[in-house]
């Protein structure tokens, strides 16, 4: 049967349907056109071979809801490239194709025969569901398109799911990059130590074993680098525990590497008769090798007057004395060395003594270069606030002050204090305090005093997303106030601010307090007086008019 043939048989049934066969009329018109051509040239009327994909309807949100008219029975799902039937009914191109292949050769509304080649595209059904609005099916947009762009706009959507190539995981693509750089426990991180790059889950167990890490000494609290520790154990740490030099003659004191010379030094004699003690135990005609002396064991009695030894001399017995010799030598040698060791430390530590001054200096400078940046708006950054809030618990006072800003290139320098109140203060129990205070600057011989202005003072909300909510307050300099004249000292005492400016129960009402850290912004804007020029009695020139 030819595609011209089903479709006249189409037209004449349902003529009776009214606007069903005014439908059918156009569809058959427009599937002329695409089907003609295909069962012409192949001769045989059969669908090309995309008709065998078994794809299903359109699984998504229509906005308003799709009309049953345009479901198809088989997936109940909006048609996805309509195709007609000669008994007048519309199925998706796979639903049917795959129906009649696993079912047989009937229509599964109402059984009545039905071929491969009597099927044909519906392309009016095509374009008006692909003109129907959809819903985005990503999560997070309420973007809405027709159908037909879906495909292109998920493409580009910003909502839809992307994986992380590092870990695998499934993020929305507009929150992909920030996942990536500073989430993801796969990104790649640099040892600031030895440079190597690692996965970030796996930093901690490198930073546990990183040779060039700087650890301290368990004894002398030194700096080092952990490759460096063993041996700066075993030879110069001035407080590890060393056995003394003549352990080997029995003597069991253990002591401080720094203490060994005054035990050497206290103890000679004792030593000397240990070494004696040795001697006299080693009979005179024993060739037994002297490998047993480090088990002798040290005995107060030698303490004690040792009376003369009444035995014959032999090589062994001189080659003892030869030992005690170079042993006296090596220990007068290493009491230098260790007077030497002494006068580099002592000028060692008054070189580092400098260094860190000068580096303590160079950190102020930068500090007053950055704090000239602000420009008037500053962001206090108070982290383990956590730390604070246990404090006011148990009753200690809180007082922080931030660094200083300026207001601006020139401008007035200025800091913040912040004042938790403890739980038993009168009538302002449990709140945040605020207050402004000036600053010794290094423009103050070029500005006007008293300070005059406008400053807000704010604790900011870091939720997520638009809806933020600070908590601000806003104030005007009273130039009459202490708080606002120029200090006389590095930092006025006398502030200008609020004492009840927030109670602690709020910020538990929003998140102003997020991974552990508080922000207070401070914003100022001054008001240099304009009038000064007149009290000098200057008067300014007129102008010369517009020109």
């Amino acid at each position: 049967m030819s595609l011209i043939q089903s479709d006249n048989s189409y037209r004449a049934r349902d003529l009776e349907t009214g606007c069903c066969a005014a439908m059918a009329s156009a569809c058959s018109a427009g599937a002329k056109e695409d089907s003609l051509g295909v069962s012409v040239s192949s001769g045989t009327g059969n669908l090309p071979n995309s008709f065998t994909e078994e794809t299903q309807g359109y699984d998504v949100e229509f906005d308003p809801p799709l009309e049953s008219k345009y479901e198809c029975p088989i997936c109940l799902m909006a048609l996805r490239e309509a195709v007609q039937t000669p008994c007048g009914h519309r199925f998706c191109k796979g639903c049917i194709v795959k129906s009649i292949r696993d079912a047989g050769h009937k229509c599964p509304v109402d059984n009545e025969i039905l071929l491969e080649n009597q099927l044909f595209p519906d392309n009016f059904a095509k374009r008006e569901i692909l003109s129907l609005k959809v819903r985005c099916p990503n999560k997070g947009c309420l973007l809405k398109m027709e159908l037909r762009h879906l495909e292109e706009h998920q493409l580009h959507c910003d909502f839809c799911s992307v994986e992380c190539l590092q870990c695998q995981s499934s993020f929305p693509k507009n929150q992909l990059q920030n996942h990536m750089t500073l989430e993801c426990p796969r990104r790649q991180v640099c040892c600031p130590n030895c440079a190597t790059s690692m996965a970030y889950e796996d930093k901690e167990l490198h930073d546990q074993n990183c040779p060039l890490a700087n650890v301290f000494c368990e004894y002398c609290n030194t700096m080092l680098i952990r490759e460096q520790m063993p041996n700066h154990y075993d030879n110069d740490c001035p407080t590890a525990p060393v056995p003394c030099t003549y352990s080997a003659f029995g003597c069991p004191e253990k002591m401080q590497r720094n203490e060994l010379a005054r035990h050497m030094q206290e103890f000679t004699q004792v030593h000397m008769r240990m070494m004696a003690q040795t001697l006299r135990s080693i009979s005179v005609t024993t060739t037994t090798p002297m490998s047993y002396l480090s088990g002798l064991s040290f005995e107060p009695s030698l303490f004690s007057h040792v009376p003369p030894a009444t035995y014959d001399c032999n090589p062994d017995v001189e080659n003892f004395k030869e030992t005690i010799q170079q042993l006296e030598g090596r220990l007068v040698r290493q009491d230098h060395q260790i007077r030497e060791l002494i006068a580099k430390m002592e000028t060692q530590s008054a070189h580092v003594g400098d260094l860190k001054r000068t580096i303590q200096n160079l950190e102020e400078k930068i500090a007053e270069m950055e704090a000239q940046q602000c420009n008037g708006i500053y962001i206090w950054k108070i982290e383990n606030f956590s730390i604070h809030l246990r404090a006011q618990e148990e009753e200690r006072p809180v007082v922080i002050h931030s660094p200083g800003f300026y207001t601006g290139k020139p401008g007035y320098k200025l800091c913040l204090r912040l004042h938790i109140q403890l739980p038993n203060s009168q009538r302002c129990a449990n709140f945040i305090s605020l207050f402004v205070h000036t600053m010794q600057g290094d423009y103050d011989s070029h500005l006007p005093w008293p300070f005059q202005g406008t400053i807000r003072l704010s604790i900011l909300d870091q939720s997520e997303g638009l809806a933020r909510q600070n908590h601000e307050e806003v104030m005007e300099a009273k130039p009459e106030l202490l708080a606002f004249q120029r200090p006389a000292i590095h930092r006025n005492p006398k502030g200008f601010g609020y004492v009840t400016f927030m109670h602690l129960q709020a910020l538990k009402q929003r998140t102003y307090v997020k991974d552990d850290t508080l922000l207070v912004r401070c914003e100022v804007v001054t008001r240099l007086d304009l009038n000064i020029v007149r009290k000098e009695g200057f008067q300014p020139r007129s102008t010369d008019g517009a020109v």
